[in-house]
């Protein structure tokens, strides 16, 4: 196996309202994940993760940031291009 792999997960044309969908649920599902783990780690171990604590407000920003574009496009009657890479790489454990 290579040690890294890449894979598309979003590419082409979207309307405004589609890339929202798309986006946004994307966007939400791993501001959810971060959410999720940090309130597990609070009643496991009673403190935040540290990873998550950081991942929100970045996550919470991009949405607003994404929401902005959209609703420039819409306004401006465009359409977006949105192209999603997911790379992996297997890395050696301490």
């Amino acid at each position: 196996m290579k040690k890294s792999q890449d894979f598309t997960l979003i590419e082409g044309e979207f309307t405004p309202q589609d890339a929202k969908e798309v986006l946004i649920n994307l966007y939400s599902s791993k501001l959810n994940f971060h959410v999720m783990k940090n309130f597990s780690s609070n009643e496991r171990l009673g403190k935040d993760d540290e990873t998550s604590i950081k991942r929100i407000p970045e996550l919470k920003k991009s949405i607003l940031h994404i929401t902005e574009i959209i609703e420039n496009a819409v306004k401006k009657k465009k359409k977006l291009i949105i192209t999603a890479m997911v790379s992996i790489e297997v890395k050696n454990s301490k």
